[in-house]
């Protein structure tokens, strides 16, 4: 295989990356919002099924995840699992980011002063008016360094997607390396690595500058 061709098929491959990686981030910035408000219900039940669920996500390996993700169907329900695979690493990475960035909303939301929420109540506004407008503002700009991180951490852990032998660009990496007896295909692939973490870390730089109400 030439270098070109080496570089043509794993360019193919960083785009199923980029697209596990862009899904996951539709999926679990949203929801990991649910989760977080979730999180501090009042009601009880609620809450503690919500400690669970971040329990088990933040401290089972996301390897395991995907796995009992993609074999769970066939092994619970006898379920076919034939086109599966794509759909059940969404899931995986999703429900497992989604908790993390839960705590890290909760963590914001609860930095926030009680005295606005006072301060908003006096003025007449509702609670919903309250938090969707002096509240997520706020939390946003202060949570930007923390979600950076995951987001930064999310790009190297697509990598784990080789685990349902799914053809992103560390698979295809391991395959050619294997075929050609070359420790090239991961030199590229660690190049494109590089490259996509850098261009995530400059967007959300210009961010966190953006929200940056005090320049």
């Amino acid at each position: 295989m030439t270098f070109s061709t080496m570089i043509s098929t794993m360019g193919a491959g960083m785009l199923r990356t980029v697209g596990i990686f862009v899904l996951t981030l539709i999926g679990s910035l949203p929801l990991g919002m649910v989760v977080a408000l979730l999180r501090k219900s009042r009601i009880g039940p609620v809450r503690g099924v919500i400690r669970v669920y971040i329990s088990v996500m933040r401290g089972t390996p996301l390897m395991l995840q995907l796995l009992v993700w993609y074999f769970g169907p066939f092994y619970l329900f006898g379920w076919s699992i034939r086109g599966w695979r794509f759909p059940a690493l969404i899931v995986g990475f999703v429900l497992n980011y989604a908790a993390y960035f839960a705590e890290i909303y909760r963590g914001g939301i609860e930095s926030i002063p009680k005295g606005q929420y006072e301060a908003a109540e006096v003025l007449g506004y509702t609670r919903a008016q309250t938090f969707l407008r002096i509240i997520l503002p706020q939390v946003v700009k202060r949570i930007m360094p923390s979600v950076t991180n995951e987001v930064i951490t999310l790009v190297k852990d697509t990598s784990l997607a080789f685990t349902l032998a799914y053809q992103e660009v560390f698979s295809l990496a391991k395959q050619i390396s294997a075929s050609q007896t070359s420790f090239m295909p991961f030199v590229i692939a660690g190049v494109f690595y590089f490259i996509a973490n850098y261009v995530v870390a400059f967007a959300m730089e210009r961010i966190e500058k953006a929200l940056d109400y005090y320049r």
